[in-house]
């Protein structure tokens, strides 16, 4: 009997029933299977009905009496099961009139919306999906986060040209690139790159860094130096940052992240590099940003105290987040290099304590939406959080049990995520009066 290597074998084909919009039902075949990722799949379903757009992936999930779920893998999608595609709305900006005084303070305005997905809107908030915040772009403020997979930047002509060309010899026959002179030009260009997203990479990001230039230029490996080949390069690296550090610092670039640690503004008992070095944390994106062009420490402390009066005016929500916007570098070199109380701290930001703040003040730092990345993590983890609560006896379980007796009825994404985080709550020991304010 003839057996074919397991890499021949193929996936068996996949039939899906695909749901589009509410208004279409069709059946569709994947011969090769169910694709690995949830974009390929959309893409694969995109393209065999000709649909245009954007589109969100729903599942079905037979558990939950056959409710839509987020896709997010699509190791949970079986033979005959259902998909739904849900059209993301477009987003409508609606443009204000930019005053001598905001046009004074940035060449280059950016213009925001809102948070659009109305199940996350603020119901006191007069603020609607087509406002826009006006907020001054300072060139130095970062708006991307670290990325999955870091990508290498190009170098300079001579030094790809040696990195094709050792890179041939490499495949060829394994011989490494030993030519020392193209390292300060690659750790150059890496340091920028890396600078790009934060000034102070740890040590997984400088790791990440050299994995993807020894992936994608593997004649660079140094096995002497250890078994990967990667100890020196990373060595290499971890120094390099702190030089273009200092080159950043002679250069009066103006990057408080650098400032903050400087000697010279330390005080005489932490006069050492590594004493009370203060570092951004793994999600902060704009832990220091520097002032918007044209604004000054006294300017923005003039804006602040005009902040102050602002917050006790009615429905003026907009001209708040402007201003909080605004005075985010003056508000943050104040945490940072101060770490005031936080009494004081309220004092001297009252805006920043209310409920649609607190979300932009998180969207600032760290680029991302802070209730919308909560709520897809808890539908996410919401069928391992059932499985753990239901298991759970005593009196903790007899109080649980009506609570996810709702999460199992047909009702709305809303009322089961009640449901669910008030389950947690009791499951945690938490009190409900002490988490919850409830608004009639």
């Amino acid at each position: 009997t003839f057996c074919f290597p397991k890499a021949v074998i193929m996936s068996a084909p996949t039939q899906l029933r695909v749901v589009i919009e509410d208004s279409q039902i069709h059946k569709l075949v994947l011969a090769d299977g169910v694709p690995s990722t949830v974009e390929a799949l959309l893409a694969t379903v995109q393209d065999h009905f000709q649909l245009q757009g954007s589109f969100t992936v729903l599942y079905m999930d037979k558990e939950f009496d056959n409710q839509f779920f987020t896709l997010s893998l699509t190791d949970v999608i079986k033979d005959k099961d259902t998909i739904k595609l849900v059209k993301t709305e477009s987003v409508i900006l609606t443009f204000t009139p930019i005053t001598e005084t905001t046009a004074s303070s940035s060449s280059s305005p950016l213009l925001l919306p809102l948070p659009l997905d109305q199940s996350f809107q603020d119901d006191n908030s007069s603020v609607s999906s087509s406002d826009t915040v006006l907020i001054s772009q300072s060139p130095e403020l970062r708006s991307q986060r670290w990325p999955v997979n870091f990508v290498i930047p190009t170098f300079s002509y001579n030094v790809e040209m040696l990195l094709q060309t050792g890179c041939k010899a490499y495949e060829s026959d394994g011989t490494r690139l030993q030519n020392p002179s193209i390292n300060s030009d690659i750790l150059e260009k890496l340091a920028e790159a890396i600078f790009h997203y934060t000034a102070y990479p740890t040590g997984l990001q400088i790791q990440a860094v050299v994995e993807a230039l020894l992936k994608k230029y593997p004649c660079l490996k140094e096995p002497g130096t250890s078994f990967s080949g990667m100890y020196g390069w990373q060595q290499r690296l971890k120094y390099k940052m702190a030089n273009y550090r200092s080159k950043m610092r002679k250069r009066e670039v103006p990057c408080p992240e650098l400032d903050i640690n400087s000697l010279k503004r330390k005080s005489p008992g932490e006069k050492n590099p590594a004493k009370n070095c203060k570092r951004p944390k793994r999600a902060e994106v704009n832990y220091l940003p520097p002032h918007p062009s044209g604004e000054t420490s006294s300017s923005l402390e003039r804006e602040r105290q005009e902040l102050l009066n602002e917050v006790k005016k009615k429905n003026n929500t907009k001209v708040i987040q402007e201003k909080m916007a605004k005075t985010l570098s003056y508000r943050r070199l104040e945490v940072v290099s101060g770490s005031p109380a936080a009494d004081e701290f309220r004092e001297r930001w009252p805006a920043l304590f209310c409920d649609a703040e607190i979300k932009e003040e998180f969207r600032r730092i760290t680029t991302v939406s802070l209730e919308q990345s909560f709520m897809y993590k808890l539908d996410y983890y919401t069928p391992k959080l059932l499985v753990l609560m239901k298991s759970k006896g005593g009196v903790v379980g007899t109080k649980l049990r009506p609570h996810l007796d709702k999460v199992y009825e047909k009702q709305s994404i809303e009322m089961r995520r009640d449901a669910v985080i008030r389950s947690l709550i009791l499951y945690l020991g938490e009190k409900e009066e002490e988490l919850f304010e409830d608004c009639l």
